[in-house]
């Protein structure tokens, strides 16, 4: 199980890196106004948390060979397909939701910066 989780959060951090890498190319672009850039980025981590919440509830009813994760599982270590389905998608459901409490805080810290700018500059 421990090998399915590994998998899980290499797959999981590598979408979750590109998503962020957008988002921080879209506030360097902002970047004239930080108050701008830190709501913009604000907002859209907060998208990104809701769509790992929602990717989250998918990946309960979600066929395991359908899967990214179901690719990179060596031919060895597959489980019988009834067993894989269930570890599967129970880590997938963990995994994407620590990493949505993750972008959910990082999106607080955003928030917090972008008002701290909006004190500053009244």
């Amino acid at each position: 199980m421990e090998y399915f989780r590994q998998i899980a959060y290499q797959t999981v951090l590598r979408a979750c890196s590109f998503a962020t890498l957008g988002i921080f190319s879209f506030m360097v672009g902002m970047s004239f106004d930080p108050k701008v850039a830190f709501q913009s980025g604000g907002f859209l981590t907060t998208v990104m948390a809701f769509v790992l919440i929602l990717k989250a509830r998918g990946a309960l009813n979600k066929d395991c060979r359908r899967t990214e994760m179901w690719l990179y599982i060596e031919k060895d270590d597959q489980l019988p397909l009834d067993y894989a389905q269930w570890a599967i998608s129970t880590v997938l459901y963990e995994t994407y939701l620590t990493f949505a409490k993750w972008t959910a805080l990082v999106s607080a810290v955003m928030w917090g910066l972008a008002f701290l700018f909006a004190l500053g500059t009244n």
